[in-house]
């Protein structure tokens, strides 16, 4: 009986973040805004510059996977903002009288952030197309690189909810996920080779799940090159099981 009610929870959460989809489509549509300047600007000025080595990929084609993953997780790891909103008046109480478990419902809202990352993703993948970016023309491989990007930013959503369950109030929640993003982005291989940090930085991306994200979809969606999909796919694994586990382990704190 608890398995059911903890899938029929699930199921709730995904239909609400539809609805919402449904009836607000404005947001989304800004929040593809900066990816795809990233894409058109720097993607085509940084074309110019022949010193990165990208393993004789354009380079406007090298940072797409990373544009979509920064993209989609944007979306994730603010998603706590919801969870703080809900806390304030009294949304979350009437949640947790239902029986199912907290590890469901941390479950189900990172699913249905998730789903949003996914759409804002299929949003930016057609502006790529007709920016001129190549993508292997594999089907399986595409969506096993929108699998990635729906399994990161499960996981991403996960870690904004444990720092909501820290957080009092959404200006404070705001700035550490505004101090999440971009650090993590920079220290990834999302724009450059990780050859080419400094050995501080090597060891930051060595620990970066979004490292292990990009070189996921970068291989199965851009250089054919698909050797450590598993091993990738592995990480990112590994590190959602974890975020989830944190996650639902401190959500009793975001109604204390």
């Amino acid at each position: 009986m608890a398995l059911t009610d903890s899938l029929r929870e699930m199921v709730a959460m995904i239909e609400l973040e539809m609805r919402r989809l449904k009836h607000d489509r404005t947001e989304i549509y800004t929040r593809a805004v900066q990816p795809i300047l990233w894409l058109a600007v720097y993607g085509t000025v940084m074309s110019h510059v022949r010193d990165i080595p990208t393993g004789g990929i354009p380079y406007i084609d090298y940072i797409t996977p990373g544009v979509l993953l920064q993209s989609t997780i944007f979306v994730s790891v603010f998603y706590g903002l919801t969870i703080v909103w809900e806390r304030e008046t009294g949304i979350l109480k009437r949640l947790l009288v239902a029986p199912a478990s907290r590890y469901a419902t941390v479950m189900g809202r990172a699913i249905a952030s998730g789903v949003r990352a996914t759409v804002q993703a299929l949003i930016i993948f057609p502006v790529a197309i007709l920016l001129g970016v190549k993508f292997i023309s594999n089907p399986l491989y595409i969506l096993a690189a929108f699998l990635m990007l729906f399994m990161i930013s499960g996981g991403f959503a996960a870690l904004s909810i444990f720092v909501a369950s820290l957080m009092k109030t959404r200006e404070r929640f705001m700035g550490i996920g505004q101090a999440m993003i971009m650090p993590l982005f920079f220290a990834s291989n999302a724009l450059y080779p990780i050859s080419l940090m400094p050995p501080f930085l090597q060891s930051i991306a060595f620990v970066n799940p979004l490292t292990y994200a990009v070189d996921a979809v970068r291989g199965l969606m851009i250089s054919g090159h698909v050797t450590n999909v598993f091993a990738d796919f592995t990480a990112v694994m590994v590190f959602d099981i974890f975020i989830f586990t944190a996650a639902s382990m401190s959500f009793r704190k975001i109604i204390e």
